[in-house]
Protein backbone atom coordinates (compact mmCIF):
# COMPACT_ATOMS: atom_id res chain seq x y z
CA UNK A 1 0.00 0.00 0.00
CA UNK A 2 2.71 2.14 0.83
CA UNK A 3 4.31 1.95 -3.01
CA UNK A 4 1.14 2.48 -4.12
CA UNK A 5 0.83 5.76 -2.75
CA UNK A 6 4.63 6.70 -3.14
CA UNK A 7 3.94 6.07 -6.85
CA UNK A 8 0.59 8.12 -6.82
CA UNK A 9 1.93 11.14 -5.50
CA UNK A 10 4.89 10.96 -7.40
CA UNK A 11 2.92 10.73 -10.51
CA UNK A 12 0.78 13.96 -9.41
CA UNK A 13 3.68 15.80 -8.45
CA UNK A 14 4.84 15.12 -12.02
CA UNK A 15 1.84 16.46 -13.98
CA UNK A 16 1.81 19.80 -11.87
CA UNK A 17 5.24 20.02 -12.65
CA UNK A 18 4.76 19.24 -16.16
CA UNK A 19 0.91 20.27 -17.14
CA UNK A 20 1.99 19.71 -20.80
CA UNK A 21 2.33 15.63 -20.57
CA UNK A 22 -2.03 15.98 -20.43
CA UNK A 23 -2.15 17.97 -23.63
CA UNK A 24 0.56 15.59 -25.34
CA UNK A 25 -0.98 12.47 -23.72
CA UNK A 26 -4.54 13.63 -25.50
CA UNK A 27 -2.81 13.79 -28.77
CA UNK A 28 -1.02 10.47 -28.48
CA UNK A 29 -4.00 8.78 -27.96
CA UNK A 30 -5.88 10.43 -30.86
CA UNK A 31 -2.73 8.68 -33.27
CA UNK A 32 -2.48 5.06 -30.98
CA UNK A 33 0.57 6.09 -29.50
CA UNK A 34 1.68 6.79 -25.64
CA UNK A 35 5.01 7.74 -24.52
CA UNK A 36 6.21 7.37 -20.91
CA UNK A 37 7.92 10.19 -19.87
CA UNK A 38 12.05 8.98 -19.19
CA UNK A 39 11.85 10.63 -15.65
CA UNK A 40 9.30 8.08 -14.95
CA UNK A 41 11.09 5.15 -15.90
CA UNK A 42 14.13 6.07 -14.05
CA UNK A 43 11.54 6.25 -11.13
CA UNK A 44 9.82 2.96 -11.55
CA UNK A 45 13.85 1.66 -12.23
CA UNK A 46 15.10 2.83 -8.93
CA UNK A 47 12.48 0.93 -6.97
CA UNK A 48 12.40 -1.74 -8.74
CA UNK A 49 15.12 -4.91 -8.57
CA UNK A 50 15.19 -5.30 -4.81
CA UNK A 51 18.87 -5.90 -3.15
CA UNK A 52 20.30 -8.17 -5.90
CA UNK A 53 18.99 -6.40 -8.92
CA UNK A 54 21.18 -3.26 -11.24
CA UNK A 55 22.15 -0.36 -9.41
CA UNK A 56 23.11 2.99 -9.93
CA UNK A 57 20.68 3.01 -13.49
CA UNK A 58 21.15 5.34 -15.58
CA UNK A 59 18.50 6.35 -18.82
CA UNK A 60 19.52 8.53 -21.42
CA UNK A 61 17.60 9.52 -24.98
CA UNK A 62 19.79 8.75 -27.88
CA UNK A 63 17.02 8.91 -30.74
CA UNK A 64 15.60 6.82 -32.02
CA UNK A 65 17.39 4.34 -28.90
CA UNK A 66 17.89 4.68 -25.72
CA UNK A 67 21.31 4.82 -23.65
CA UNK A 68 21.13 2.31 -20.53
CA UNK A 69 23.66 1.91 -18.00
CA UNK A 70 24.09 0.16 -14.82
CA UNK A 71 25.76 -1.63 -12.22
CA UNK A 72 25.27 -5.53 -12.06
CA UNK A 73 26.71 -8.58 -10.66
CA UNK A 74 28.82 -10.41 -14.00
CA UNK A 75 29.56 -14.28 -12.58
CA UNK A 76 30.14 -12.62 -9.27
CA UNK A 77 31.91 -9.60 -10.27
CA UNK A 78 30.62 -5.93 -9.98
CA UNK A 79 30.91 -4.33 -13.93
CA UNK A 80 29.31 -0.87 -14.82
CA UNK A 81 27.68 -1.88 -18.22
CA UNK A 82 26.39 0.20 -20.73
CA UNK A 83 24.28 -0.03 -24.05
CA UNK A 84 22.54 1.94 -26.69
CA UNK A 85 19.56 -0.28 -27.13
CA UNK A 86 17.07 0.03 -30.09
CA UNK A 87 13.95 -1.72 -30.64
CA UNK A 88 13.78 -3.25 -34.30
CA UNK A 89 10.79 -4.91 -33.95
CA UNK A 90 7.82 -6.43 -31.88
CA UNK A 91 5.74 -9.38 -31.76
CA UNK A 92 2.45 -10.05 -29.61
CA UNK A 93 0.27 -12.86 -30.42
CA UNK A 94 -1.67 -15.13 -27.92
CA UNK A 95 1.48 -17.18 -27.57
CA UNK A 96 4.21 -14.68 -27.53
CA UNK A 97 5.57 -11.20 -26.59
CA UNK A 98 8.53 -10.73 -28.68
CA UNK A 99 11.16 -8.07 -28.61
CA UNK A 100 14.19 -7.99 -31.36
CA UNK A 101 16.53 -5.64 -29.98
CA UNK A 102 19.88 -4.38 -31.16
CA UNK A 103 22.40 -3.38 -28.88
CA UNK A 104 25.38 -0.63 -29.57
CA UNK A 105 28.39 1.25 -27.81
CA UNK A 106 28.16 -1.26 -25.01
CA UNK A 107 31.19 -1.29 -22.77
CA UNK A 108 31.58 -3.26 -19.67
CA UNK A 109 33.95 -2.23 -16.80
CA UNK A 110 34.97 -3.76 -14.09
CA UNK A 111 34.53 -1.74 -10.45
CA UNK A 112 37.89 -0.44 -8.93
CA UNK A 113 37.05 -2.41 -6.06
CA UNK A 114 36.04 -5.49 -7.65
CA UNK A 115 38.75 -8.52 -5.99
CA UNK A 116 40.20 -10.17 -9.62
CA UNK A 117 38.80 -12.91 -10.39
CA UNK A 118 38.39 -14.94 -14.14
CA UNK A 119 36.34 -12.33 -15.84
CA UNK A 120 37.42 -9.66 -14.32
CA UNK A 121 40.94 -10.35 -15.65
CA UNK A 122 39.18 -11.01 -18.93
CA UNK A 123 36.99 -8.00 -19.22
CA UNK A 124 40.49 -5.61 -18.39
CA UNK A 125 42.22 -7.41 -20.89
CA UNK A 126 39.67 -6.10 -23.71
CA UNK A 127 39.91 -9.72 -25.43
CA UNK A 128 36.01 -9.45 -25.35
CA UNK A 129 34.33 -8.57 -28.48
CA UNK A 130 31.80 -6.10 -27.20
CA UNK A 131 30.88 -4.89 -30.70
CA UNK A 132 29.03 -8.49 -30.77
CA UNK A 133 27.45 -8.54 -27.57
CA UNK A 134 24.87 -11.12 -28.57
CA UNK A 135 27.12 -13.78 -29.61
CA UNK A 136 28.40 -13.00 -25.54
CA UNK A 137 24.77 -13.57 -24.59
CA UNK A 138 24.38 -16.85 -27.02
CA UNK A 139 26.92 -18.40 -24.32
CA UNK A 140 26.19 -16.94 -20.93
CA UNK A 141 25.87 -20.11 -18.29
CA UNK A 142 23.13 -19.22 -16.61
CA UNK A 143 20.99 -18.26 -20.38
CA UNK A 144 17.67 -16.46 -19.16
CA UNK A 145 15.04 -18.40 -20.23
CA UNK A 146 13.08 -15.21 -22.10
CA UNK A 147 16.14 -15.31 -24.51
CA UNK A 148 15.00 -16.61 -27.24
CA UNK A 149 18.19 -15.77 -29.72
CA UNK A 150 21.32 -14.05 -29.83
CA UNK A 151 23.69 -13.04 -32.26
CA UNK A 152 26.18 -10.40 -33.52
CA UNK A 153 24.71 -7.06 -32.23
CA UNK A 154 21.07 -8.20 -31.86
CA UNK A 155 18.91 -10.31 -29.13
CA UNK A 156 15.59 -11.58 -29.36
CA UNK A 157 13.51 -12.33 -26.05
CA UNK A 158 9.98 -12.92 -25.65
CA UNK A 159 8.48 -12.14 -22.35
CA UNK A 160 6.22 -14.90 -22.48
CA UNK A 161 8.75 -17.07 -21.14
CA UNK A 162 9.10 -14.90 -17.93
CA UNK A 163 8.15 -16.90 -15.52
CA UNK A 164 6.46 -14.11 -13.64
CA UNK A 165 4.42 -13.82 -17.01
CA UNK A 166 3.72 -17.30 -18.07
CA UNK A 167 2.47 -18.34 -14.92
CA UNK A 168 0.33 -15.56 -14.39
CA UNK A 169 -3.40 -15.85 -15.84
CA UNK A 170 -4.39 -12.19 -15.54
CA UNK A 171 -1.32 -11.14 -17.92
CA UNK A 172 -2.19 -14.88 -20.49
CA UNK A 173 -5.59 -13.67 -21.18
CA UNK A 174 -4.68 -10.16 -21.47
CA UNK A 175 -2.37 -10.49 -23.67
CA UNK A 176 -4.84 -13.10 -25.57
CA UNK A 177 -7.93 -10.05 -25.66
CA UNK A 178 -5.33 -7.60 -27.50
CA UNK A 179 -3.16 -9.71 -29.40
CA UNK A 180 -5.93 -9.33 -32.20
CA UNK A 181 -6.83 -5.87 -31.83
CA UNK A 182 -3.30 -4.29 -31.71
CA UNK A 183 0.29 -4.47 -31.87
CA UNK A 184 2.99 -1.96 -32.09
CA UNK A 185 4.49 -0.69 -34.31
CA UNK A 186 7.27 0.76 -33.14
CA UNK A 187 9.20 1.86 -30.22
CA UNK A 188 11.24 5.19 -30.01
CA UNK A 189 12.38 7.86 -27.88
CA UNK A 190 12.96 11.57 -27.88
CA UNK A 191 14.93 13.64 -25.89
CA UNK A 192 12.27 12.88 -22.92
CA UNK A 193 9.79 10.33 -23.48
CA UNK A 194 9.82 6.42 -24.78
CA UNK A 195 7.05 6.53 -27.43
CA UNK A 196 5.00 3.26 -28.04
CA UNK A 197 3.19 3.50 -31.46
CA UNK A 198 0.17 0.97 -31.98
CA UNK A 199 -1.24 -0.17 -34.94
CA UNK A 200 -5.12 -1.41 -35.29
CA UNK A 201 -6.39 -4.73 -37.00
CA UNK A 202 -9.54 -3.40 -38.31
CA UNK A 203 -10.86 -7.06 -38.41
CA UNK A 204 -10.17 -7.61 -34.91
CA UNK A 205 -11.88 -4.73 -34.07
CA UNK A 206 -14.87 -5.38 -36.23
CA UNK A 207 -15.30 -8.70 -35.10
CA UNK A 208 -14.67 -7.37 -30.96
CA UNK A 209 -17.73 -4.66 -31.40
CA UNK A 210 -19.38 -7.36 -33.13
CA UNK A 211 -18.84 -9.64 -30.44
CA UNK A 212 -20.13 -6.99 -28.27
CA UNK A 213 -23.43 -6.26 -30.25
CA UNK A 214 -24.66 -9.81 -29.58
CA UNK A 215 -23.69 -9.93 -25.93
CA UNK A 216 -25.84 -6.39 -25.98
CA UNK A 217 -28.87 -8.08 -27.93
CA UNK A 218 -28.78 -11.41 -26.89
Amino acid sequence: MQELKAVLEAGSKYLVDHPEELLRALRNLLALRFGVPLDALRFFAGRAGGKKGPKDLVLEAVPPGLRVGATIGLMGTEVRANATVFVERVSITPEELRFEIRLADVSLKVAADAPESPIAALLRSGALDLSRPGNLAAYMPKRPALLVEAKDDRVVIDLMRHPKISKNPRAIRAVALLAPLLTVAGIESDSEHLDVTLRAFPDGLRRAVGGIRRRILG
